[in-house]
């Protein structure tokens, strides 16, 4: 897994419904740009040597770096997956959807629950969508959110896009009553 590209972004909210935000609703993620490892192989049945090569050493690269962008504590988390054309949805799967890779980030966020995610193939710049969910308590509503991610130049056919998202809080301004409080 050598990644042609390495991407951070850190999104900082100052005002939502007109009233500001403080202290500001960070966000950030950080996405690799990596071969795919099943790329010009047709189809292949049994994905477990490019997973045990591949999943594990791209989240412990992900990991610190997602944490380290955001910049404070992490209370909700997601993953993605975009494959390029040539590619199978199930290749980006096969590397986000094992605890060689997941784990790396609940390690690093001290998180217990699963990881939301987003899986897709699509051309390079394809925009997607990164779901996250507080990292201990996935009904905790006010922690649902996502993140929109572009990246001009990736995925390339051959290629798959694998991101981390992390915030240090719920939604700017939430108001929505606990799951709890319905029957």
């Amino acid at each position: 897994m050598n990644p042609r590209k390495i991407y951070t972004i850190v999104e900082e909210t100052l005002t939502e419904g007109g009233r500001p935000v403080e202290p500001a609703a960070r966000v950030a993620v950080v996405a690799a740009v990596i071969p795919n490892p099943w790329h010009g192989q047709g189809f292949v049945e049994d994905l477990n040597p490019g997973i045990e090569e591949t999943a594990s050493r791209i989240g412990e690269l992900l990991a610190p770096r997602v944490v380290e962008a955001l910049g404070g504590t992490v209370e909700a988390y997601g993953k993605a997956a975009i494959v390029g054309l040539e590619g199978e949805i199930e290749h980006g799967s096969a590397l986000i959807h094992t605890l060689k890779f997941g784990d790396h980030f609940r390690k690093a966020a001290y998180a217990t629950t699963l990881l939301p995610a987003v899986e897709k193939r699509g051309p390079a710049g394809i925009v997607f969508d990164i779901p996250l969910k507080h990292i201990t308590d996935a009904t905790i509503r006010s922690h649902h959110q996502s993140i929109e991610v572009r990246l001009a130049d990736a995925p390339h056919p051959g290629e798959i896009v694998i991101a981390l998202a992390a915030a240090a809080q719920g939604r700017p301004q939430q108001r929505l009553a606990p799951l709890s409080t319905e029957q």
